[in-house]
């Protein structure tokens, strides 16, 4: 079962930026994307350590879980390192968890934060939620307080440094399998620090002397290097595999036609980005008489009936935040004066004849009809 994202205390990742709904062009919107649970890593869950180049140990580190490489295939200092799980090394489950790991690095770099700027984490207790910087650092203590459906993702532009001794404490029943970090660049844990969470790193990945780690450290594109650590991959987690990453809607469509004749059908068709599918409606002013819209595709269509001019605004949304507005015009013209009859006055324009005298002949002539049979009339019946 899905769980939502959006209660409070446990809103692990429900990311608002606005209440309201917002009137603008389609070319001005913008879209939040939210998520329904933790990252789905794919199968690099089952690692503990998972480098691209190499993976490099020093002294006794220790490690619950698989150890891998790709697309390099050096894995070196096993032992007098040790490892829980299994050795992969350019092999199939290697080359797949890698790919794994490049999608779940996106959808976390693809995520809205609820708190942008951030530098150094010391100090700071932090619900749940998305939170970015430009760097990140850890020279202290940082508190992540949730529960047991509780949510964190942390976007580094760049690095994330951890100070020697810092520390990561989670209450509340919240769990390490429910904390990532996504790395610009690379990541360094300062000797004797306690970490908590997996790492992305779209480069390399350095644990620095005897710190220790309650998560996972997976580098995209450079080394893992290792010396006298303890990691434990995170046990006990929930399964990601229904997690559903949703993005609120933005109109990608030109406007609308912006001319309609009356009696003439008319068609045009608005369209919308966004998971899941967005559904349409006009939330102010009115369509021109005839015409309607498609809730589920979009779609105006009709034949409109009254010549003017109308303004309205379409609101796409799809249940993730913000809905998004644009404000569209469409005049109705009055239909072109037939060809024939255009013909006919031009020709009569031509020789100069005047259709109004012709018409009060002819009716001048129906009078006398009418004089001349009601005559007859009365002749028959004084006859009779």
């Amino acid at each position: 079962m899905t769980r939502s994202v959006s209660r409070r205390g446990t809103a692990t990742l429900a990311l608002i930026v606005g209440a309201g709904i917002a009137l603008v062009p389609a070319a001005s919107a913008f879209a939040d994307t939210t998520i329904s649970g933790p990252i789905n890593l794919g199968t690099a869950t089952t690692f503990g350590v998972l480098g691209a180049s190499t993976v490099t140990n020093t002294g006794t580190t220790t490690i619950t879980g698989d150890v891998g490489v790709n697309p390099g295939t050096a894995i070196t200092g096993f032992p007098p390192g040790i490892y829980g799980g299994t050795l992969h090394q350019t092999d199939a489950v290697a080359i797949q968890a890698q790919a794994d790991l490049t999608t779940a690095y996106n959808v976390a770099a693809s995520l809205t934060p609820v708190t942008t700027g951030l530098s150094d984490l010391a100090g700071l207790s932090l619900a749940p939620g998305v939170y970015s910087g430009p760097t990140l650092s850890l020279n202290g203590n940082l508190t992540l307080a949730g529960d047991a459906d509780s949510v964190w993702v942390f976007q580094a532009g760049t690095t994330l440094i951890t100070g020697s001794a810092s520390s990561i404490l989670i209450t509340g029943g919240a769990s390490s399998c429910n904390v990532f970090w996504q790395v610009g660049s690379s990541a360094t844990l300062g000797s004797g620090s306690n970490f908590s969470g997996t790492i992305m790193a779209d480069q390399s990945i350095t644990a620095n002397t005897t710190a220790t780690i309650e998560g996972r450290l997976l580098a995209s594109n450079a080394a893992v290097t290792l010396d006298s650590n303890v990691i434990t991959r995170p046990s006990g987690c929930t399964d990601a595999s229904t997690t559903v990453v949703s993005t609120s809607p933005t109109i990608t469509s030109a406007p609308p036609a912006a001319t309609a004749v009356a009696g003439t059908p008319y068609s045009s068709t608005i369209t919308a980005s966004g998971m899941p599918s967005a559904t349409y409606r006009v939330t102010s002013g009115v369509l021109p008489a005839g015409l309607t819209l498609d809730a589920t595709t979009g779609a105006i269509t009709g034949t409109p009936t009254t010549p003017g001019s109308y303004t309205f605004t379409v609101t796409a949304a799809n249940g993730t935040t913000p809905d998004v507005s644009a404000v569209y015009s469409i005049v109705v013209n009055t239909p072109p004066v037939p060809a024939r009859a255009v013909a006919a006055r031009a020709e009569l324009a031509a020789t100069g004849t005047d259709a109004l005298p012709l018409v009060a002949v002819a009716g001048g002539l129906v009078a006398v009809g009418l004089v001349f049979l009601v005559i007859r009339t009365l002749a028959r019946r004084r006859a009779n």
